[in-house]
Order: structure tokens, then sequence, then C-alpha cells
């Protein structure tokens, strides 16, 4: 038995699973403090069925830190610690933030000699004294997070570690981040990424707290798994170290859950929740990674995410000139108290759902009196946003079918221009607390090799085990784990016939002694 519980903008989905087959799902509010709604969520599926209090885990994908840096708050300052000099100056850390952010996570900067090439040879040696007046100045100013970024980390860590090994002796209450373990090659996106995550570590304690918590008051004791960005899972422990980790959890998730709902390992997934609507494009299962930088609250990054649309486009969408616009204003988790339907007075994209026929929610008789022409207008603009995304989605308009999933999956159409099939699967409204409840746990590790000084078996048999080490820190079994994907690029500009290879790995959750089933959900 595995718990899934999503919390979104506007819901707080949960589902119960035996096996493949779901025993029990529940919709709730989000509520404003998040663990509460989580609280609900639980003793509404307990409520349901007697068997969620026999769960053997329970899995969550939270919002919670992507709003924190969206919405500057519940941020610590960091002191940004850079190896590399003296190359890179030019531009320091928190080149290019926006002011508001930097503002609130800029505590202090360091640029001290060390790091590697992309080849492994040496940049810089470290200096020992700079270091050791570093972490004086650590003291004395009581900073409390710390981001260890060198150069080409990801091809040897030695000089984070070294840096991270002698702050953690000198200042065992600081916290630090390096940068190898949660960015990608790329210095200034990396050593952002790295700062992000330190600045999210305090309020991470927080935010796992209150889940366990949560669990706790509920009586469920069993291992509890965060959501990653890339469809995998990571444990409790890992979450807390690697909070930034679950950037875009929530999209990731319903492209999971669509996957496993509908047995389609290649689709486009459209999934409408009650503020937004994000489009991503199944790739052998798998939510299509983006290869560009990744914005988090305007900060450049190169975290593993999704390659996601996100629309102004809800179930809680305000209806506006004759049915011509169509959000990006929401009332979000208000709407059971503002739609017209439940008895409000704002008129919104669910109220012309139920009024169109699509939808059944609230009392009818509330809508009736909605014009034709507004509903018609309304439901015409709303299969035009879905049906323009879709485009920018498929470019080389493949023939791939679109699944409709979340709670606000009623508003759409029944037809879309640049569909050609539309699935709607059965528990199409819990697809992300599906997709959270069948994850499983993943690593990803990255290098640039020459083919010319090493064999390709060899390279890729190397990263695969940085992988496959990754994936074991975060809770996977280690005889589960495979390899899901592998990525060569070659570098033709470098060097000794350069290539980045990246390899990311899949495997079972630890405690779970589970295996793989091929079963779609029914």
């Amino acid at each position: 038995m595995r718990i899934g519980i999503d919390v979104g903008g506007t819901h707080t989905d949960a589902v119960l699973l035996s096996g493949d087959s779901v025993v029990e799902t529940c919709k709730v509010l989000t509520s404003a403090d998040v663990m509460s709604g989580i609280v609900e969520a639980l003793t509404r599926l307990q409520e349901k069925s007697a068997l969620a209090s026999s769960a053997e885990s329970v899995m969550i994908g939270t919002t919670q830190f992507t709003n924190a840096v969206i919405e500057r708050r519940s941020l610590r300052p960091v002191a940004a610690i850079r190896l590399g000099s003296p190359s890179g100056r030019g531009l320091p850390p928190f080149v290019g933030w926006p002011e508001d952010i930097a503002k609130v996570i800029s505590g202090t900067v360091f640029e001290l000699d060390g790091g590697y090439l992309y080849d492994g040879s040496e940049l810089a040696p470290l200096n020992n004294a700079q270091l050791d007046k570093v972490v004086d100045e650590l003291g004395r100013l009581n900073i409390e997070a710390v981001a260890i970024t060198s150069a080409f980390s990801p091809m040897n860590a030695g000089p984070e570690l070294h840096v991270d090994a002698r702050i953690r002796q000198a200042l065992p209450q600081c916290r630090t981040t390096m940068s190898h373990e949660i960015g990608r090659v790329g210095l200034l996106e990396r050593e952002n990424a790295a700062i992000l995550n330190a600045s999210l570590l305090h309020f991470s304690d927080h935010v796992i707290d209150g889940i366990e918590n949560a669990l706790a008051s509920v009586r469920l004791t069993c291992p509890v798994f965060i959501s990653q960005n890339d469809g995998t899972l990571m444990d409790v422990s890992f979450a807390r170290r690697f909070p930034a980790l679950t950037f875009a959890s929530g999209p990731t998730n319903s492209l999971r859950g669509a996957a496993k709902l509908t047995g389609l390992d290649e689709a486009i997934v459209i999934d409408i929740g009650g503020t937004t609507t994000d489009i991503g494009v199944l790739r052998g299962g798998f939510p299509r990674e983006s290869n560009l930088v990744v914005e988090v609250g305007g900060v450049r990054t190169n975290f593993r995410m999704p390659d996601i649309l996100a629309l102004g486009l809800g179930g809680g969408s305000l209806v506006g000139n004759n049915g011509r616009s169509v959000g990006p204003t929401s009332v979000g988790h208000e709407l059971v108290s503002q739609a017209l339907v439940f008895g409000g007075s704002v008129l919104t994209a669910s109220d012309i759902a139920v009024a169109a026929g699509h939808a059944s929610m609230g009392n009818i008789s509330w809508v009736k009196k909605l014009k034709s022409e507004l509903v018609s207008n309304s439901t015409d603009t709303i299969g035009k946003m879905l049906a323009a995304g879709i485009q920018k989605m498929n470019p080389g308009k493949t023939s791939l079918p679109v699944v409709l999933v979340g709670g606000g999956a009623a508003i759409a159409p029944s037809t879309l221009d640049a569909a050609i099939e539309i699935v709607r699967p059965e528990h199409c409204d819990v697809a992300n607390a599906i997709g959270a409840a069948i994850a499983q746990v993943g690593g990803e590790a990255e290098r640039f090799v020459s083919y010319n000084e090493i064999s390709r078996e060899t390279a890729i048999e190397q990263v695969c085990a940085d992988a496959a080490g990754k994936a074991v820190a975060a809770g996977a079994n280690p005889d589960s784990i495979r390899v899901n994907d592998i990525e060569e690029v070659a570098i033709p500009y470098m060097d000794n016939g350069a290539t980045r290879v990246r390899v990311k790995v899949i495997g079972e959750v630890a405690v779970l002694n589970t295996h793989a089933t091929t079963a779609a959900i029914r």
C-alpha cells in the first residue's frame, strides 16, 4: 500500500494505491499552512478506506520551495564561495539576479584560487591560507548558509569537498551546499542552483518537520518520500539537504500520473489546475527535459527540469470581455466560495464548463441564465489557448495523443484543433498524486570525457556508477537500479575530442521490496 499526495495551489490531492490499483482518492482545499491540508487529506483517505492506515510509504509532491523563491519568503542570506580565481572575476556570484531576490539572499562573496578544467587538469591549486581567512570571516559574521562552487566540479569535486570539510569542522552550525551535488556543468547556473538551495536549507527543516508531524498526527509511521523535479523520489533526509530539487515537481508528477493512467509512453499532457495549466511532453514514460537554461524566480539555473509550458488558465480563472478573455487572474482556492455555481458572484472558467455541460459541480441553476454567446465565446477562447499551447510544445506536429488531467480538466472543450486524439482517463483529476505514488528513486551524473583517452564503454560505466551512487543516497534499493537514459553530446570546439556524457538511473524505493509491474492503473 502506498499513499501519494500532491499539494497544489488550489487543491491537495491524495490517492491510496495497492500495487498498481487505485483503492481510494480524495481532494481537499489546500490550506494556508499547507500541513493542515495534508492532515485533512490523509484523514479523509483513512475515513474512506481502513487500508490507508497500513500504508508502507507516503510520497508527497509540494510547491512549498518553489513558492518560497517566487514570493521571496522564508529564504536565508547565503555566503557564496567560488573556487576558480583568477578566472571569472568579471562575472561574480549573484550576477544577473533580480534585485529583489538578490537583496534577500546575497550575504557575502568570496572568490578563491582553485578548481579544475573540463579535462581534469588543475586550474589553480587551493590556497589554504585564503580558506582559513574565509572561515574566520564566516564565523565573525555568524553566517548560517554557504554555497560552495568550484570550476568544473562535476569533473572533480575535490576542491568543494575540501572547503566543505573545513567549514563543517570549524563551524558545525553552518549549513552548506556543494554545487557538484545539485547542478550540471555550467559554472554560473550551477552556482545559482547551489545558492538557491543553500538559502532554503533552514526552511526545508520547517517543511519536512511539518510533513512528518502531519503524518504522525494521523498515526502513520511509514517512510516518507518527496517528489523531485525529474519524476523521481528522494527520502526526507535527502530532501532536507536538497530542497531545490523539488522545483517543478508538481507538473512532473502529473505527467508521470498521466503515463500510468493511460499506458502511454509518448504523449502531450495538459494538466489543468485551479490557477494554471501546465503542458508537457512524455518521452519514454518520463517528462521531456528542458535543454535550456531554466529560470526559477528570475534566477538562471541548470537543474534537471521538465520542459513545461505554463499558461494562466485554470478552473478558477476569471472570465471577461464577454468570454473573449479567460485568466490569468484566478480565484484559486477560493473557487468554492466565489464562483457562481457555488453561490458566489465571480464568473469563472468552472462556471462556463458547468453551463456548457462539460462539468458537474455546485448548483447548475445559478449559471443557467448565462447567455449562450458568453458560454460559446469562453469555450472557444479556452480551446484556442490550449491549442496554441499544444502547437508550441509540439512544433514538429508529431501525431501525439493529448492527455487531459488535473482538477480543472473539465473546462477543456470536447475537441481541440491541435489534437488528433484526446484522452481523459479515469482518475484524471488526481493524476498528480498518482504520479507521486508510483514514482521511483532517481539519480543523475554528468562528465566531460575524451574517447581518445578512455573507451566509451568505460566512460559510460563510470558515469553510471556516479548516478547510481546518487540514487542510493536518495533512498533507492541498489539491487533495483537501472539506466533510464544516456545522453552523449560531442563538443567539437574542445581539445581531445571531448564528449559530454549524462546518465540518469532509477530504482525502487529501498524500504518497499516492491517489484516492477507493467499493468496500467485502471
